[in-house]
């Protein structure tokens, strides 16, 4: 059983992973959700190996849903779903970070192998590699405010590893409700995996 919810925003549909993060896709309604979701589980599944863990999802079992909004129909998995208020125990987190270092670890390689200009899309559109590395970047270090986490904008690579050791160090920490920072644990490791792996897979089909 491989446990999902649905953020259903006015047009668009994410089925997220709540027990893999990052693993999350969106289509137009939720069948087309849940099946473009299972489509991308054979490249998920490298994110998966390369933290040392097996990725063998097994039937999808929708365990709750939560509205969207127009940011849903935008692309992003923004509602905070009440699941993720659950208690986070030390070892699921620890196995949350490893997933994350693993997207982070992915990504870095991709980009360092792709080329510059990257191949637009029909209408035109689409940012190029270096745009897109400073694109997660800058909103990786934004994220991490929502859970306390605060760097000043990188100036080195260094500054870069850095804060992704806070965040790491913070977010692999066991965690029970109250909820005191802008996104619960759980929410924040989907959300930061889903953008990482999200644009990485987008390099690796525009290259």
């Amino acid at each position: 059983m491989t446990r999902v919810y649905l953020e259903t925003g006015p047009k668009k549909v994410f089925a997220c992973s709540l027990d893999w993060p990052g693993w999350c896709r969106i289509a137009k309604g939720e069948e087309a959700a849940l099946e473009r979701l299972l489509e991308y589980a054979p490249r998920y599944r490298v994110v998966a190996a390369r933290a040392g863990l097996e990725f063998t999802p097994g039937d999808l079992v929708v365990a709750g849903r939560v509205p969207g909004s127009d940011m849903t129909d935008f692309g992003v998995p923004y509602a905070v779903p009440d699941l993720d208020l659950e208690p986070l125990p030390a070892p699921e987190a620890e196995r949350g970070i490893a997933l994350l270092r693993a997207a982070w670890g992915l990504f870095d390689e991709t980009a360092a192998a792709s080329p510059e200009e990257l191949r637009k899309g029909p209408r035109g559109g689409g940012r190029d590699l270096t745009k897109i590395v400073d694109h997660v970047e800058n909103a990786e270090r934004a994220f991490a405010r929502k859970v306390g986490v605060r760097h000043r904008p990188y100036r080195s690579r260094g500054d870069r590893e850095a804060m992704r050791e806070e965040l790491a160090e913070v977010l692999a920490r066991p965690w029970e409700p109250p909820q005191t920072t802008g996104w619960p644990p759980r929410y924040a490791l989907r959300r930061i995996a889903w953008h990482v792996i999200d644009h990485l897979w987008e390099i690796e089909d525009r290259r």
